[in-house]
């Protein structure tokens, strides 16, 4: 993984635990999530995401994984894994990886 591919996976990790920290309430906010995943990417990476996909619905259960699903515009696909650190939502970026 380059260093640049890595220094943009680390900012959106910061800016996804940021988002969801904010979130509050007992499911985090996919769309949320959603909409900072992509920003980050094209901001940091300078790659176009075509749509990022989260699961609805996820508990806010410390030390649970979850993952999303990242469609870049050169038609590629990438899988986001999300974990959630603790009961206030904060969340860390575990890794960005392309499918195969």
């Amino acid at each position: 993984m380059s260093l640049l591919v890595r220094f943009g996976a680390l900012t959106a990790l910061a800016l996804v635990a940021f988002l969801a920290a904010g979130c509050g309430g007992t499911e985090l906010d996919a769309s949320k999530i959603e909409d900072q995943l992509e920003a980050n990417i094209e901001n940091t990476q300078k790659r176009k995401v075509s749509s990022v996909d989260c699961p609805s619905g996820v508990a806010v259960e410390p030390k649970t994984t979850f993952s999303c699903t990242v469609r870049l515009a050169d038609g590629s696909q990438e899988t986001a894994t999300i974990l959630i650190r603790d009961k206030e939502a904060n969340t860390t970026l575990l890794k960005l990886q392309p499918d195969k």
